[in-house]
């Protein structure tokens, strides 16, 4: 489903991701690891058009998109979810889905209901704004608007920032439940280790803006060996 040969992309002259190669099927739930400040932001903006790639190539569902813009990007099913959870705060929960709408213009969109039947806080909360909702409910709004858009791949960068530990659990049951009941593929940039071991198909380690290791099987239980790639 995607590939990427050889990227480089940053922020101006400054390459923060360089000679980067990865490989992502259909369906799989990959994860992007690594120490803060290494890249790993900057990629997943780099994949969905945010941050502009200076070298190299990116191939979705078989199509060169390095040169499309983020709004083309999501058109053709790429679905991202921002570091943050970047909600509309000044309007309603059920405002804030109506804007998923317009993400995806390959498909036709979710219904709401499926949504609010994964994350039924969020019916409770639907004439509520956004803004006034706590950390977990903003981080299940953030992903309920994008899969609103109906995207075949989903890209969520660090999906449990500013969340209650034991929320983290819930959000990564979710993640495996859409993975398996829509097919949607799922790029994961964590810091979690618990989250990572519990959904993850495959890891890709980064640092230095470069992919260090790819990991995969019995080792994605291996804490320490995560470990070695997140602690500072």
């Amino acid at each position: 489903m995607l590939k990427i040969n050889n990227m480089e992309a940053g922020y101006g002259k400054i390459m923060i991701v360089r000679d980067l190669d990865l490989v992502i099927e259909s369906k799989e739930i990959v994860s992007i690891i690594g120490r803060n400040g290494i890249g790993k932001s900057t990629l997943v903006k780099s994949i969905i058009g945010l941050v502009p790639i200076n070298k190299g190539e990116l191939i979705y569902n078989s199509k060169a998109v390095t040169n499309k813009k983020a709004h083309e990007r999501a058109w053709e099913g790429m679905g991202y979810v921002p570091q943050g959870h970047q909600v509309f705060p000044m309007l309603t929960v059920e405002e804030n889905l109506r804007m998923g709408k317009l993400i995806n213009k390959k498909s036709g969109n979710l219904d709401f209901e499926i949504i609010y039947n994964y994350f039924p806080k969020l019916f409770e909360r639907r004439k509520q704004k956004a803004g006034t909702l706590s950390g977990g409910e903003q981080a299940a709004l953030s992903l309920g608007r994008a899969l609103v858009g109906n995207p075949e791949l989903l890209i969520l960068d660090e999906p449990t920032e500013g969340i209650q530990p034991n929320l983290v659990q819930e959000i990564g049951e979710i993640i495996k439940q859409i993975n398996k009941d829509l097919g949607i593929t799922v790029l994961l940039v964590e810091q979690h280790i618990g989250l990572i071991q519990a959904i993850s198909q495959r890891c890709y380690a980064m640092d230095k803006g470069k992919i260090a290791q790819e990991i995969q099987g019995d080792d994605i239980k291996n804490y320490d060996l995560l470990k070695e790639y997140l602690a500072v």
